[in-house]
């Protein structure tokens, strides 16, 4: 009998220790919390949602080859597009399926209207966008190039001048 009660003692605070370490072994893990967002927080991060938003778009405009007006056009139309696509997701169906055609029938038929205005080549890009196809981080990347490379080349420039300078000055 008291071997029992040992075994089973032993049992129960081997399992209580092992439960313990399971607990604290992650750390950096997200706590369950079980309050609703408040109104400020839904708008905030409404406010952060567009904020992106604006700036995913402007990151695919400058990969195209159109002049201001049209990227204006192409802008709103594109910002349209994607309020209408979160309409369509919130708008509860029978069956994905028909979620599924709703979002292909917006896809074929909302950017009709600019292919007289923009050329092949951004249409295709826009397509891609469209399809998910659009990587903003190679985007960046190249933007990141660009500034290095202008700064490189702005540092060349003042080192030519600065040698001209002296040369004009051991000229005189």
């Amino acid at each position: 009998m008291k071997k029992t009660v040992f075994i089973i003692f032993i049992l129960f605070a081997g399992l209580n220790v092992y439960g313990q370490m399971n607990r604290n072994r992650n750390p950096n893990a997200i706590p369950q919390t079980n309050k609703e967002p408040t109104e400020k927080e839904i708008a905030k991060q409404k406010r952060i949602m567009e904020e992106r938003k604006s700036e995913y778009i402007d990151n695919f405009l400058k990969t195209l080859e159109a002049d201001e007006f049209q990227k204006h056009i192409i802008k709103r139309s594109i910002s349209l597009f994607y309020d209408k696509k979160v309409v369509i997701l919130k708008t509860p169906f029978e069956r994905n399926f028909e979620r599924q055609q709703a979002i292909k029938k917006l896809e074929d038929a909302h950017f009709l209207e600019l292919n007289d205005l923009v050329s092949e080549g951004d249409m295709e890009k826009i397509g891609e966008l469209v399809k998910g196809n659009f990587k903003e981080k190679d985007e960046k990347k190249d933007k990141k190039k660009e500034k290095k490379e202008r700064k490189e080349k702005e540092k060349k420039e003042k080192k030519k001048k600065k040698a001209e300078k002296e040369k004009d000055k051991e000229d005189n």
